[in-house]
């Protein structure tokens, strides 16, 4: 007998939402106005370098907005996640590790703790990176059980 496969989408596809939460503010203010970010040291080429950033920002944004309805099996979905969770990975990676550049602190107590905002806002990256590790995990198979139906046929 066959195995019905679902279709619909698993509730861990918000994970491309959240992505856009993530991303789209800076996306949207360093294509905008990227010298009034709140980063030190701004000079024409860091503008530059942030307004292309921006732009990749924007864009792995609208293709997270456009594969967040897609079925979880398909390959150009699965391309996504994969390459949103090494950049996020990388992203967390790179702000845990990056000198002060946001002249804003939490306060004494949370600086104490170093609870800056590159260490929150690279958490936010690795917890989305973790998150996109995790909406594979989920729909790895439902990829499996659709690649073998296709197959078959």
């Amino acid at each position: 007998m066959s195995q019905q496969v679902a279709v619909g989408n698993s509730p861990f596809s918000v994970v491309f939402l959240l992505h856009i939460a993530l991303d789209v503010p800076i996306a949207i203010q360093g294509l905008w106005s990227p010298s009034s970010l709140p980063f030190m040291q701004l000079n024409n080429t860091t503008l530059v370098f942030i307004k292309l950033y921006a732009a990749l920002a924007a864009g792995t944004c609208v293709a997270s907005l456009l594969c967040f309805g897609l079925p979880e099996f398909l390959p150009g979905k699965r391309a996504l996640a994969i390459a949103l969770g090494i950049y996020h990975v990388t992203c967390s990676t790179i702000l845990y590790n990056a000198p002060r550049f946001i002249p804003h602190t939490f306060g004494n107590f949370a600086e104490s703790y170093r609870m800056t905002p590159e260490v929150v806002w690279g958490t936010l990256h690795g917890v989305l990176g973790l998150g996109f590790a995790v909406w594979w995990q989920a729909t790895v198979q439902q990829a499996a059980l659709m690649a073998k139906a296709a197959k078959r046929q």
